[in-house]
């Protein structure tokens, strides 16, 4: 709706003032924004795409040929780095603004189809041999590379994620990989290292201003990767359960603390649900110990009952206040 013609026309009175308000406070004149929808298709389009690759592999392996996937797959992730290292702003360790709306999009679609090509290829011919953590390592190294180079933080978490699969690779036997047993102490002792390294890059990229805006994404992982390690610990573990338990109280602590300094909500609800978990399971762990005998049993499963009702009441009562709290700033 044209507001200036309606504005002109009041002028001149041919339109009553109740009129103009009435134009100018139309919905229909109200521009809304079409960023989150458009970059919503835009990722859809590039995991279609990407996901459209490896069913084209799975059913056309024996027609194609190897070499013609791999060649046409290869052809993507080369041209998409060729566009990208072509359109790039220079490198800064402050955070640069992508060159047009489409240069992170080609940015992912070059190393998704970067993963799928090592991956394929090592699948298919063994360019590694039997050294699955080089094959993990190779991509990890290109992820991280670009992360940085083009700054882009869906990128960052590829490679972040990467280094916990070739990590994984490298200190858990190939056989017990395989099986997907990962409730193994190596396991946990590298996931409890890694959450360690994570949170100092997030130290470091603060303190030495290198792509401060990734120290969200470092904390994000490291503080899931730590409390996941340390429930498996707690399962693991059987004779020093209650160790890993303190463990991970006090963790809870100093995280919580400095969450609230930080006033992060989202981490203060992950702190609160991992540490429920494990509050939960050495309650029922302390109940099921209890000897079934003389009607007692009854009671212990009462009492558990009861539990769940009154600590999920009380979760719940205490993730609201302290939402309350750091909303009104109150002395933390």
């Amino acid at each position: 709706m044209n507001i200036p013609l309606f504005e002109k026309l009041h002028r001149e009175g041919l339109i009553s003032s109740a009129s103009l308000e009435k134009a100018k406070s139309d919905p229909s004149n109200k521009l809304f924004s079409l960023h989150w929808e458009i970059k919503t298709l835009l990722y859809l389009g590039v995991l279609l795409l990407t996901s459209g690759l490896g069913i084209l592999v799975y059913k056309n392996i024996d027609t194609i040929g190897h070499q013609a996937i791999l060649a046409f797959i290869l052809a993507v992730s080369l041209g998409s780095f060729a566009y990208c290292f072509n359109k790039k702003l220079p490198f800064a360790t402050e955070k640069v603004a992508s060159t047009n709306p489409f240069f992170d999009y080609i940015l992912l679609l070059a190393c998704l189809t970067f993963i799928i090509f090592i991956g394929y290829i090592q699948y298919e011919y063994k360019i590694f041999g039997e050294r699955y953590g080089l094959a993990t390592f190779f991509p990890m190294a290109v992820l991280f590379f670009s992360a940085y180079y083009f700054d882009h933080l869906g990128i960052l978490s590829l490679a972040i994620t990467n280094l916990g699969a070739w990590l994984g690779l490298t200190v858990t036997p190939l056989k017990l990989y395989q099986s997907n047993d990962f409730n193994s102490t190596p396991i946990i002792i590298t996931g409890l290292l890694l959450s360690v390294f994570l949170f100092v890059m997030e130290q470091v990229t603060i303190k030495k201003n290198i792509k401060k805006h990734f120290a969200f994404t470092y904390a994000n992982f490291g503080l899931h990767i730590l409390f996941v390690s340390c429930l498996a610990a707690l399962v693991k573990f059987d004779t020093t359960y209650l160790l890993w338990f303190l463990l991970l109280l006090v963790i809870a602590y100093v995280l919580y603390r400095r969450s609230l300094l930080q006033r992060s909500f989202y981490f203060i609800v992950f702190i609160t649900l991992y540490s429920y978990i494990g509050l939960s399971y050495v309650v029922v762990r302390l109940l099921s110990s209890i000897p079934y005998s003389s009607g007692i049993g009854s009671g212990v499963i009462m009492l558990g009952f009861f539990y769940f009702i009154f600590s999920g009441i009380g979760l719940i009562v205490f993730l609201i206040h302290t939402n309350r709290k750091i909303k009104n700033h109150d002395s933390l």
